[in-house]
């Protein structure tokens, strides 16, 4: 899956955001290190999104694939 990272360079920090998943957003002191801890922080977003639907849903659910 891709997502896209808007970044930006602000007073001496990178600052980023995942243009698709909000509360996803970091902030380093250089851009590679930005990219790396939006990774980090995308990745452990999506898993906290899916086990809390997963609770949410309960017993029987189903799973769909859904392309846009």
């Amino acid at each position: 899956m891709e997502y896209t990272a808007i970044i930006n360079n602000i007073e001496d920090w990178w600052v980023g955001w995942i243009e698709e998943i909000p509360g996803v957003n970091c902030q380093e002191k250089t851009r590679s290190k930005l990219l790396e801890s939006l990774k980090i922080v995308l990745k452990e977003a999506l898993k906290f999104n899916r086990q809390d639907a997963l609770s949410v849903a309960g017993e029987g659910y189903e799973e769909e694939r859904i392309a846009v």
